[in-house]
């Protein structure tokens, strides 16, 4: 995907913010902002006036007694997590990486694994969102909550988000724990292993029988952390050098995938480590991908992706990447992904390269038979007439975008395709 905009604008306050907003709006340009780039769809495209928010960046306050933290946009999740450790405090869930700028994390729904806590997107208690006719809206659950409601997962649809505020508490430990288990055993004790962890995920190695287990708790400490030696051998060794070289050699001889996949999945080995949140939730990922991930009801999950084994079994697909199994709480945001049922995560990768399109429709017509919502900002063919059927408040979403940029002014092709005209 190639986008052509007019001109780009980066604006360093909420009055400039304004002001390009309401100028694009005169010229009759369209609006959209970009963060990171960490979205695999088009979804941030524009031919008129594109957004970079690298400059709407920082802590505006920290509020002790409510504990929250009021945050410029186009902050990095990694600068927000380091600050916040700083300040002794932390969000309550995270993502499996921190690139992403804050607005772009919940305005695509970006989620971690959770029991209890749910997604990015579920933490934050207010925002601030430019509109298109210039006005600058503070939104919560006591102020313009129809607004709150669903521009926490907005999509870029609504306006453009200028300030965040999260829910944030005093930082405390996870201790990690991962394991390598049989597909068979963490499929047939799935709801155990979620009901018995604050956090658990894991991965399955296709092609074979194996998985690796996290299971992420809170902890009394002492601070235990990957030690320099071993930390190195598996986050950056084996995770992602010896993890790229893999990957290459099965781009240029898929046969060889199979074999490269049983001794990959017996490559990490079981270890324990306590550290801060952001420091446990997340890892470096250096290996580039494409991905298509799907939520669906929590209890469908099993089995799901027990055809998506037998399809790949079946078939002959070289898939080099392991799938992802993650978790989520019900939420209240009207198009999260999450949004009203207990939500389980299959995610699917393939490397940089690789032909992916027969695996993605192949893995999308799976998920599709089960009622899934694909993420927001990850691949997928999916539209309008679809969301409508797996979101029953997606005609409350649309309404208010109706009300709300009626001229289209934050609208591109994605958009068009994912929520109508």
């Amino acid at each position: 995907m190639t986008a052509r905009p007019v001109r780009e604008a980066r604006p360093a306050s909420v009055r400039e913010l304004v002001d390009t907003v309401r100028s694009a709006a005169r010229e009759g340009l369209r609006v959209k902002t970009v963060g990171t780039g960490h979205s695999f769809t088009s979804i941030a495209a524009t031919d008129g006036v594109l957004v970079r928010p690298d400059l709407l960046t920082g802590i505006r306050r920290i509020d002790r007694r409510e504990m929250t933290v009021t945050v410029e946009s186009g902050t990095p999740l990694k600068r927000l997590n380091v600050a916040l450790a700083r300040e002794g405090l932390s969000l309550t869930n995270m993502g499996d990486i921190m690139e992403q700028t804050v607005a772009g994390a919940v305005s695509t729904g970006t989620h971690g694994t959770g029991r209890d806590s749910a997604s990015i997107a579920a933490q934050v208690r207010e925002l601030e969102l430019v509109t298109a006719d210039g006005r600058v809206l503070t939104c919560s659950e006591k102020e313009n909550p129809e607004v709150f409601a669903a521009a926490r997962t907005g999509l870029g649809a609504l306006g453009i988000v200028s300030a965040l505020t999260f829910a944030v508490e005093p930082v405390f430990l996870l201790t990690a724990r991962e394991e390598p288990m049989s597909f068979d055993r963490v499929t047939s004790e799935f709801d155990a292993l979620h009901a018995e962890n604050e956090h658990f995920e894991f991965y399955w190695f296709p092609h074979t029988g194996n998985c690796n287990t996290k299971r992420n708790n809170r902890s009394a400490g002492p601070p235990a952390p990957p030690g320099r030696v071993s930390g190195w051998l598996e986050d950056e060794f084996l995770s992602n050098g010896l993890f790229q070289v893999v990957n290459s050699l099965g781009r240029a001889v898929p046969a060889t995938v199979p074999a490269i996949a049983r001794v990959s999945s017996r490559a990490l080995s079981a270890r324990t480590y306590t550290d801060v949140p952001y420091k446990v939730f997340t890892s470096p990922r250096r290996v580039r991908f494409v991905e298509m991930e799907y939520a669906l009801p929590r209890e469908t999950a099993v089995d799901a992706l027990r055809e998506l084994k037998a399809m790949i079994d079946r078939s002959p697909l070289r898939v080099s990447f392991p799938v992802e199994v993650r978790t989520a709480p019900a939420d209240d945001i009207t198009l999260s992904t999450a949004s009203g049922r207990d939500t389980a995560y299959i995610a699917v990768h393939m490397y940089k390269g690789t032909p992916y399109r027969s695996y993605f429709t192949a893995t999308e017509r799976i998920m599709t038979a089960h009622g899934g919502r694909p993420h927001w900002g990850k691949l997928h063919t999916r539209d309008a007439a679809y969301f409508a059927e797996v979101y029953p408040r997606f005609g409350e979403f649309t309404a208010l975008r109706d009300r709300l940029d009626p001229d289209r002014v934050f609208g591109n092709d994605y958009l068009r395709r994912v929520l109508g005209a």
